[in-house]
């Protein structure tokens, strides 16, 4: 008898043999995630963030994190705003007791005044990103972040965006004169941090270094 498997199953199964990555997400519910799950929910193979004016809140992986590869697609929305949380604890802002990485749309009208570090793929407050290289709005971007503790690299469709160490980049003060005590941390929760905005994520897939 043949076997058949869904379109799911299938993108899990491509995933898992992408020399030695998993996935975070099984495409149709948030088993294995913790957080927000009112305005985060799963919806046709994708992590979808609809808050209708309530906030968005933060949605985390339930397992911690030390160094790691970790690749995903999301999908913007006009003037979208959200973030990716990487070595965060479950309590607190996690751009300063994490670390934030910005996801945005910065070529929204509204953020014309930004700061270098609030630009999309930044490590906020520490590390500016590059610009111009997120595909245009409605688009799917593919995004790679690789943390070597303290070294970051964020790739954007294939253009490494970012690189940098971010203990070094902040010894003298950080770039938005605050304190970033998650710096330090190199360990802790992987999530997505909602501000508002609806943003998509699908094909997300982690590897531990």
């Amino acid at each position: 008898m043949p076997v058949f498997f869904s379109s799911l199953e299938l993108s899990a199964q491509k995933l898992t043999k992408e020399k030695g990555f998993v996935s975070l997400f099984n495409g149709e519910n948030l088993e294995g995630w913790i957080g927000n799950k009112s305005s985060y929910r799963a919806e046709n193979g994708m992590i979808v963030i609809d808050p209708k004016g309530e906030g968005g809140g933060n949605l985390y992986t339930e397992k911690e994190y030390g160094d790691f590869n970790l690749r995903f697609e999301f999908q913007l929305t006009p003037g979208a705003n959200n973030g990716l949380g990487i070595h965060t604890p479950l309590e607190g802002d996690a751009a300063y007791v994490g670390k934030e990485i910005q996801i945005l749309d910065n070529t929204a009208s509204k953020y014309d005044k930004l700061e270098v570090y609030q630009f999309h793929g930044s490590v906020y407050g520490v590390i500016p990103a590059e610009k111009g290289f997120l595909k245009p709005v409605g688009e799917w971007n593919q995004q790679e972040v690789i943390v070597k503790h303290p070294k970051i690299k964020i790739i954007l469709n294939g253009t490494v965006i970012l690189e940098g160490d971010y203990l070094e980049a902040s010894k003298n003060g950080t770039l938005d004169h605050k304190d970033h005590p998650g710096l330090q941390r190199s360990q802790g929760h992987i999530g997505f941090l909602g501000h508002g905005d609806v943003v998509r994520f699908k094909n997300i897939r982690i590897k531990e270094l």
